[in-house]
């Protein structure tokens, strides 16, 4: 069996690349890798991908600290997390086809624990939104069920737990303007400057 320190998941970077791949194949197989984690650099930044058994989990951008995103996927989820680029293989795949523009959509599995309620609504609404296409935080409340919700849409975008690849960043205010986005601002132009070229 193998012990994993629950409050020190960054610390497994520094083992030796051989021992690592066995401590998290080990880890894998004995079922006690619960989130799976890896950065990937991109034109929006680093990103930090988590992902569960159940399926990708988490998307972060370096502006949310991914020392506190894995603080807090330890609590929320388990301390049970280690570095396993492997798990995220198809996710990684997928990104880069996405920003070489080859992909317009994703197609892996998603893991939406982190989401509930009105919140859950929203983000099971954005792929719906065509690439390339914006609507407004008022058009979203509509299509969740609850047209009065603008500003619920605006938390829901804002805490959405997988930018871009579920798209909030395709959510715009009604005149236009990009609104508040995780990444920041300028993420948010690259992202919709990409997908209307």
């Amino acid at each position: 069996m193998i012990d994993i320190i629950p409050s020190l998941p960054v610390a497994y970077e520094l083992l030796p690349d051989r021992l690592h791949e066995r401590l998290t194949a080990a880890a894998e197989q004995e079922g006690l890798l619960d989130v799976a984690y890896r950065t990937l650099d991109t034109p929006v930044g680093s990103l930090l991908l988590a992902a569960t058994a159940q399926g990708l989990v988490k998307v972060a951008f370096d502006r949310q600290d991914h020392d506190a995103v894995l603080a807090a996927l330890a609590s929320a989820i388990s301390p049970r997390i280690l570095r396993a680029p492997a798990r995220l293989d198809p996710v990684v795949r997928q990104l880069d086809e996405y920003f070489t523009g080859g992909r317009r959509s994703f197609d892996v599995p998603l893991d939406f624990r982190l989401a509930r309620g009105f919140r859950l609504s929203v983000l099971e609404h954005l792929p719906e939104i065509e690439y390339g296409r914006t609507e407004s935080y008022s058009q979203v409340a509509t299509a969740a069920g609850s047209p009065k919700a603008v500003r619920a849409v605006g938390t829901a975008c804002a805490l959405n737990p997988l930018p871009v690849v579920v798209p909030c960043h395709r959510v715009v205010r009604s005149d236009g303007s990009y609104g508040q986005y995780a990444g920041g601002e300028e993420a948010k132009r690259v992202l919709l400057t990409m997908e209307a070229a």
